[in-house]
Order: structure tokens, then C-alpha cells, then sequence
């Protein structure tokens, strides 16, 4: 069983800046894919960020510029800088791993920001 553990969200003033972070554990291959997605009250979950093994990183236009992914292979460890934080990126993060074929999520943690 694999188990995602977010921390790190929290409420900032916009302008401010955030840093999740997201540790994976248990029985596990290696993880090809990890990203964040967040979700906004009535609104679909939507892809934030992702990154691949090799470290090729894909944007979600809004953020591009202002969030950072990264990730350490050795420690299962997948990380969110977000810089300049609007309004609009109040949701709750998700951290999200591919390990083979199989998809697993985190609990989710609040990032709201205020204006």
C-alpha cells in the first residue's frame, strides 16, 4: 500500500508565497510521474504541476512563472514552490503519484489566499 502525506498549506496574503510538500511511503516500484492538482470549491480538480522521473516538468498555464515543482527520487519526495499567490489559487492541493500503472492521491491540504 502506498501512502501520499501532504504538508505545508496554509493562509498567505496575496502577493505571498507557499511551499508544499509531499513524501510518499510504502510498498513501491519506482514512481514515474508525480504532480500537485488542486481543486476550488465548485470546480473541477485541475492539473497544477508535474514532473517526471528525469525531471521534465509540465505547467498549468496559470501558474507558469510563478510556481516551481521539484522532486527527489531517493526520498519519494515531490515539492511545490508557489511565488506571487492569487486569490485564485485557493483550493485544496493534491499530491498525486504514477507508480506502474496505478494512480494514488494524498489526503489534500488548504492553501487559501487572501486579497
Amino acid at each position: 500500500q502506498v501512502q501520499l502525506v501532504e504538508s505545508g498549506g496554509g493562509l498567505v496574503q496575496a502577493g505571498g508565497s507557499l511551499r508544499l510538500s509531499c513524501a510518499a511511503s510504502g510498498s513501491m516500484f519506482r514512481i514515474n510521474l508525480m504532480g500537485w492538482y488542486r481543486q476550488a470549491p465548485g470546480k473541477q480538480r485541475e492539473l497544477v504541476a508535474a514532473i517526471t522521473r528525469g525531471g521534465s516538468t509540465n505547467y498549468a498555464d496559470s501558474v507558469k512563472g510563478r510556481f516551481t515543482i521539484s522532486r527527489d527520487n531517493a526520498k519519494n519526495t515531490v515539492s511545490l514552490q508557489m511565488n506571487s499567490l492569487k486569490p485564485e489559487d485557493t483550493a485544496v492541493y493534491y499530491c498525486n503519484a504514477l507508480i506502474v500503472l496505478n494512480e494514488y492521491w494524498g489526503q489534500g491540504t488548504q492553501v487559501t489566499v487572501s486579497s
